[in-house]
């Protein structure tokens, strides 16, 4: 398979996985979703859900539709979202919420390690 269709399925993928993870912000797993919501953030823990799926849903649809000549800045705007968001990860694991099946300690703290791939997979999938 050609490096450059591995790299465009990767992108769709990705994308496809952001729009479904940002309309379960907004429906089906919201309540989950607010287990990630560290409790410094300023806005109310409801609004920072919606917020974020909106966010999502964006940030995907632009990874799947974006011209190749800007597909490497939406490359970036994803990986800096999932750094973004991050501190939520680290906030459930601290806290001990339990969500998406991660109702151990150890659950929670493998889930750390699967941040820095999406970063890799956002940026990998989308340079030139």
């Amino acid at each position: 398979m050609k490096k450059e269709t591995v790299k465009t399925a990767a992108r769709i993928i990705l994308g496809a996985n952001l729009i479904v993870a940002g309309i379960g912000h907004l429906t089906f797993a919201r309540k989950a979703f607010r287990a990630q919501v560290p409790d410094w953030v300023p806005v109310d823990v409801d609004n920072t859900v919606v917020y974020s799926g909106f966010a999502e849903i964006a940030l995907g649809s632009a990874l799947i539709l974006t011209p190749e000549k800007q597909r490497a800045n939406v490359g970036k705007f994803a990986a800096a979202f999932f750094a973004a968001v991050f501190p939520g990860n680290i906030s459930q694991y601290t806290h001990k919420r339990s969500a998406f099946g991660l109702d151990t300690d150890g659950r929670r703290l493998t889930r750390l390690f699967f941040q820095p791939a999406l970063i890799y997979w956002a940026l990998k999938s989308t340079e030139k």
